[in-house]
């Protein structure tokens, strides 16, 4: 079985926990370039090639500052996110809007930033239209419908997903914008999750390549760009398979020459989205075990909770844990490793073989550094943690603050009748 190394010492996480009490997050800022300079040598092929960073993976502009200077830019999807993305020096051609439902001081934002805006449905053609203003380059998205699938393998069920648009109505969104003085397009689209296998993006790229060539014929729709949007999945399990993303960026290069090559296209540039796989391996968090509990199961409780990480709740989600110090030590227990919200699911790992457990052992939970602290929460009134960066020199630099008290009361601040809260 191979095995999931953590990035830290536990005598280097006693040294950051002194400072920083737990739990915490904790990224690596050279797993985090190497993985962006990795992706950009796997579509290098392509002369207009541009990973946009999935901000709602990791929301935090010294995160997008390090991915900003590796050549990737920021896909948004709300007004908050284009926000952060113009405050760590992301703007223009540098940010891809994708949002659905999107209210109306949302697509002002995006039209003001210059970002490519990419409309999710029919009826947003005439709301920009009408709220911003049709700009010159603009993106739409598409569903096939149906099931997604590889060989024989179901991968998704885009007919589910409340995204995109039909082939039928692609076709017209573009007239319509040509009619309203679009002159540049792009076709987006994401058809599958968390996917692992190098088949995902090739098939996905041959679909939109497809696609592509179609609607130049039956528009005249000048397409100069294709997103592939994400689904680019990590191994949470040890055992699991890796992607090879450089096996991927070959895949999907052959179906190029294949399909857009003979037919004049090209010069068209491809775009990505990862958030999971350019982020998760390179974020992981810390929390100390402080109970144990022997009752039916046998229970380790930690300082951390579903609120900081919610997708083993959420989803049953695996997430590999090591105990620091006992990497090596026989898988000799067998626990629920849980938190202290008032949920029955709040609990990081179910049966779970680790080493013996103490009180004051350090847990270093895998995978964590996509969709991790971005789906944080205060139920329960709990507090989100601290995210801090490994720096390459080794030092620790803290990128977000601990949540305190005042802040989880801040929202009460119009309020003279409760005095007390402006205390805590």
């Amino acid at each position: 079985m191979s095995q999931k190394i953590p990035y830290i010492t536990k005598e280097k996480a006693e040294q950051i926990a002194q400072k920083y009490p737990t739990p915490f997050y904790l990224y690596d800022e050279a797993g985090i370039r190497n993985r962006a300079r990795l992706v950009n040598k796997a579509f290098a092929w392509n002369k207009g090639f541009k990973e946009y960073f999935a901000v709602k993976a990791t929301p935090n502009p010294y995160i997008l500052q390090i991915l900003k200077e590796e050549g990737c830019g920021a896909d948004c999807s709300s007004l908050t996110e284009l926000q952060m993305s113009h405050a760590a020096g992301l703007t223009g051609r540098d940010v891809m809007f994708s949002s659905n439902e999107t209210p109306a001081e949302d697509m002002q934002l995006a039209k003001k930033m210059g970002a490519i805006i990419n409309l999710d449905d029919l009826t947003h053609v005439e709301f920009l239209e009408q709220v911003a203003g049709i700009p010159e380059t603009i993106c739409c998205r598409f569903n096939p419908g149906g099931h997604f699938a590889i060989a024989n393998s179901i991968m998704d069920n885009p007919g589910d997903s409340k995204y995109g648009m039909t082939r039928e109505q692609m076709v017209q969104a573009y007239k319509m914008l040509m009619q309203k003085g679009a002159k540049h397009f792009g076709i987006h689209a994401f058809l599958a999750s968390n996917t692992v296998t190098n088949a995902y993006y090739p098939e996905l790229a041959r679909q939109l390549f497809t696609l592509a060539v179609e609607l130049k014929e039956e528009t005249g729709a000048d397409i100069t760009f294709i997103n592939l949007s994400g689904g680019v999945g990590i191994s949470y399990h040890p055992e699991q398979a890796e992607n090879d993303i450089l096996a991927i960026g070959e895949g999907v290069r052959k179906v190029f020459e294949e399909v857009l090559v003979p037919a004049g296209m090209g010069n068209v540039s491809l775009f990505t989205e990862m958030g999971r796989f350019m982020l998760a391996p390179f974020g992981a968090l810390v929390t100390r075990a402080i109970h144990e509990k022997h009752i039916y199961k046998e229970y380790i409780g930690v300082d951390a909770c579903a609120a900081n990480l919610m997708r083993p709740a959420m989803y049953g989600s695996y997430h590999h844990i090591t105990v620091l110090g006992k990497e090596n030590a026989e898988l000799s227990h067998v626990y629920d490793v849980v938190g202290g919200l008032c949920e029955n699911n709040d609990k990081f790992a179910i049966d779970r073989k680790l080493p013996e457990i103490e009180k004051g052992d350090l847990l270093f939970i895998h995978d964590a550094g996509a969709h991790g602290f971005s789906m944080g929460y205060n139920y329960n009134g709990k507090l989100r943690s601290a995210e801090l960066l490994l720096q390459e020199n080794g030092e620790v630099k803290m990128i977000r603050r601990a949540e305190e008290p005042k802040d989880y009361f801040a929202t009460f601040d119009f309020s003279e009748e409760f005095p007390e809260l402006k205390t805590y």
